[in-house]
């Protein structure tokens, strides 16, 4: 999950799961799935390729676009709520204004990165209340397969670029903080574990 300071929750259309899902109104409701909190070995793990497009995969970016409204955040991958495998979803219009524009891609890599970088605050709901300064290529060609089966191509810049990157790296085991020195990565990761425990304790 990639996520700003200021970002804040959007209205969605009713209709965005029939949208996902191209079905009819007895398809399922869309849910809001639990988010892993770091540190949890599956958010280290490299995530399997989704190999068949089935209604089950459908059903789980349609979940996760609902998740990542609900957080709220602009990204998520699917480690991140205990699926490893190759998904991503993301909407990053920051204007809470703005009508929602969900994006999810199965199977994303970047093919191309720009030299000229750029330098955004992240933050992650699987390490909440944490932010950093991490430097990124300010431009990328994703490739990814679309929900309906059909390989995509597209260039992306400014947060659209930070976002997708962010999301992609969860797909390969990286988060945020492996971008950082040893010391910041091990107070933040500290700062997690306490937090894990009060959580669980709660």
């Amino acid at each position: 999950m990639w996520r700003f300071r200021d970002v804040t929750s959007r209205l969605h259309p009713p209709d965005l799961h029939l949208q996902w899902m191209g079905g009819s109104p007895k398809c399922s409701p869309m849910s809001v799935r639990s988010i892993l909190i770091h540190p949890d070995p599956r958010l280290k793990k490299v995530c399997a390729p989704v190999s068949d497009l089935s209604d089950e995969v459908r059903m789980l970016a349609a979940d996760m676009i609902e998740t990542m409204y609900e957080a709220p955040g602009v990204g998520l991958a699917a480690p991140q709520v205990g699926v490893l495998s190759r998904v991503i979803v993301a909407d990053a219009e920051k204007d809470p204004d703005a009508t929602p524009k969900p994006m999810a891609m199965f199977n994303p890599e970047v093919v191309l990165a720009s030299d000229e970088t750029n330098v955004y605050e992240e933050g992650c709901l699987s390490i909440p209340d944490q932010y950093a300064e991490v430097t990124r290529p300010a431009e990328v060609r994703v490739a990814w397969i679309d929900r309906d089966g059909n390989p995509q191509e597209a260039e992306f810049g400014g947060l659209w670029a930070t976002v997708l990157q962010h999301e992609i790296d969860h797909l390969n085991g990286k988060l945020f903080i492996d971008y950082l020195s040893a010391m910041k990565r091990q107070l933040i990761t500290r700062k997690s574990q306490k937090l894990k425990r009060e959580r669980a304790r709660a």
